[in-house]
């Protein structure tokens, strides 16, 4: 086979760009807005992450009393016609806080999450069965906020994640503010 001859026209030595157009400034701009928002985002789920990790850290240091549970059942509920039910831990359960008595009905922080495995619900039940003793932890802050279980802390576990989209945005913002410097001569095969 024959090896045919490539014609090079604009090559003067800086590099392929050498007869290229130079990038319009739309370019960079797109470059820092989406790099802006890849930041933001990351920021705002870093934040989200650490607040989660602060507030299971605080609840570990919320005292601990003695409480009896009063309710303790599987509520169901359908939320449309041929949608299968879904299930929820109902618990109500009573407290001593500094001489005054209270009540509460919070499994977590964020209550009782509903689930379409109600074997997991009956588990809670029978775990927290009505008449029983049990611990919860009180908000020294707000006594009227109690929880059976602590929150957990796996949120600053994996905070590096969303991390990694705050320097990556950045890493965009400064790339697209960076010069471009000559490119090194490189002649075409």
């Amino acid at each position: 086979m024959m090896e045919r001859e490539i014609p090079v026209t604009n090559v003067t030595g800086t590099g392929y760009s050498a007869g290229m157009p130079k990038a319009s400034g739309a370019g960079r701009w797109y470059l820092i807005l989406i790099g802006m928002f890849l930041a933001m985002a990351g920021l705002l789920f870093t934040g989200l992450m650490w607040r989660s990790y602060g507030r299971a850290r605080e609840m570990e240091h919320w005292p601990q009393v003695d409480c009896v549970i009063f309710r303790s059942e599987a509520e169901e509920r359908v939320v449309d016609t041929g949608s299968p039910p879904e299930y929820r831990f109902n618990v109500l359960y009573g407290y001593r806080w500094q001489g005054k008595d209270i009540q509460s009905g919070r499994w977590g922080w964020r209550g009782s999450p509903w689930l379409s495995d109600r074997d997991a619900v009956e588990q809670l039940v029978k775990q927290y069965p009505q008449g029983s003793l049990s611990s919860c932890r009180v908000d020294p802050k707000s006594p009227d906020m109690a929880v059976l279980k602590l929150d957990s802390k796996a949120a600053g576990y994996s905070i590096w994640f969303p991390a990694l989209f705050v320097l990556g945005g950045a890493g965009i913002v400064v790339g697209a503010f960076r010069k471009r410097g000559k490119s090194a001569a490189c002649p075409m095969p």
